[in-house]
C-alpha cells in the first residue's frame, strides 16, 4: 500500500495523551486510536474481547489499556488480553506521517465489520 493509500483520521496532538480517540465506521464497531505516554499510536477495534466493554475509555498505560468495566489488560500492539485473561480485540494498521494519524481505509472498511456497535437504551 502506498503513503498517499493511507486515511488521514486525526493529528497526534487530538489523542489525549494516555488516552484515545474514536474513528467512526459505516459498519461495525468503531475503532479506537490510542496514544500512549511516548507518543506512540496504536489502533484496535474499540471492544474488549470479555464482554464488549469500550476500550477508548480505558486507563493507557506502556504498551496496554485496561477496560473501563472489568480491568482487563489488553495490549495495544497486538490487540491480545494479558494472563490470566484470554482474547483478543482486532488490531488496525497505523502510523504517523508529518504529525498526522493515518489508518488503512481497507482495514476500516473490511475488518471487524460484522459486529454490530452496543446500543444504549432503556432495561427490557
Amino acid at each position: 500500500m502506498k503513503a498517499n493509500d493511507w486515511q488521514v483520521v486525526c493529528r497526534v496532538e487530538d489523542i489525549p495523551v494516555l488516552g484515545a480517540r474514536r474513528v467512526a465506521r459505516e459498519r461495525g464497531v468503531d475503532v479506537a486510536v490510542f496514544r500512549n505516554g511516548e507518543d506512540q499510536v496504536f489502533a484496535l477495534l474499540d471492544r474488549c474481547p470479555h464482554k464488549g466493554g469500550p476500550l477508548s475509555q480505558g486507563i493507557v498505560f506502556g504498551t496496554s489499556v485496561a477496560c473501563p468495566l472489568h480491568n482487563w489488560t489488553i495490549g495495544l500492539d497486538d490487540g491480545k488480553a494479558r494472563s490470566p485473561d484470554e482474547g483478543c480485540t482486532q488490531r488496525f494498521s497505523c502510523r504517523v506521517d508529518g504529525g498526522n494519524v493515518l489508518l488503512d481505509p481497507v482495514e476500516l472498511a473490511t475488518l471487524a465489520t460484522e459486529l454490530e456497535a452496543p446500543k444504549a437504551g432503556p432495561c427490557r
